[in-house]
């Protein structure tokens, strides 16, 4: 149920939200919902190395030392 708070929409503004609504919800409702990755995936470095290598920035350098 859609309840109008504030205003005072015309029909067809408010024919047009449902609209998009529905739409929405008709998405929404088309995504499969697959299982989830295993834990054991997550960690895997893999899947971070296949994503490809960035190129270090030009102050790199400065941020490759840590302080104990």
């Amino acid at each position: 149920m859609i309840k109008v708070v504030r205003g005072n929409p015309t029909p067809e503004e408010l024919a047009a939200a449902l609209a998009v609504v529905r739409a929405r919800a008709a998405a929404a409702a088309a995504v499969p919902s697959g299982p989830p990755l295993p834990p054991e995936r997550w960690a895997d470095p893999g899947r971070i190395a296949r994503r490809g290598a960035h190129s270090p920035g030009p102050r790199s350098w400065a941020r490759t030392y840590w302080p104990v």
